[in-house]
């Protein structure tokens, strides 16, 4: 596969002026140059988006880098409709992915997605559930870390306060504080999810 470069590719001028489409038809004749194309035009918007969930610029980086290497690597097999916004709910979801791994047995996502279809990525009730998934999950894993764990012994194990208390040996005021915290977090996160929802946030 081509060398994905740190910094952006020198533009060919003749691929710099086709359309995504003819782009994508012949990323899937294994040209390279066209992959090379792709990486310019979208490489700056993808990591703005990840950057915004991720706030690490080499966080962002990396999850861009292993998207577009994937789709060299997928090149003739994946069914690619349009291209935008394939890559912008690739990247999203590897956001979700990397989000979840930061957290500590994270297993909110999936509980999250319980009560919706995961087959098809593309309908707007399962991006909806994505998108505040996204915005939770990026909360939580910016609170402290005892605040993170006692959220988790929580609501995630389900233990009551005693039991989180005992494991973490903090007292119970403690135990509620933290408690209070994270949800107040939340409910802030969640305020201005759906406010950002109204404006076409994704």
């Amino acid at each position: 596969m081509p060398l994905l470069p740190s910094t952006s590719p020198q533009r060919h001028h003749l691929y710099a002026a086709w359309p995504d489409e003819a782009l994508v038809r012949a990323l899937g004749n294994d040209d390279s140059r066209a992959f090379a194309e792709i990486y310019e035009r979208y490489w700056e918007l993808l990591l703005g988006v990840a950057y915004r969930k991720l706030h690490s610029r080499e966080a962002a980086e990396e999850v861009v880098q292993d998207l577009f290497t994937t789709l060299w690597q997928r090149r003739t097999t994946q069914q690619i409709q349009t291209l935008k916004s394939y890559l912008l709910r690739a990247v999203k979801y590897r956001v979700i992915d990397l989000l979840k791994a930061r957290l500590t047995q994270a297993s909110y996502l999936t509980h999250s997605r319980q009560h919706v279809t995961t087959e098809d990525h593309s309908t707007e009730e399962t991006v909806a559930a994505d998108d505040l998934s996204l915005a939770l999950l990026s909360s939580l894993t910016r609170l402290p870390e005892h605040t993170r764990e006692v959220f988790r012994l929580s609501r995630l194990e389900h233990q009551s306060v005693p039991e989180i208390a005992e494991h973490l040996n903090l007292s119970r005021k403690t135990v509620e504080y933290h408690l209070t915290r994270a949800l107040r977090v939340l409910r802030v996160s969640l305020r201005d999810f759906l406010a950002l929802a109204l404006v076409g946030f994704w």
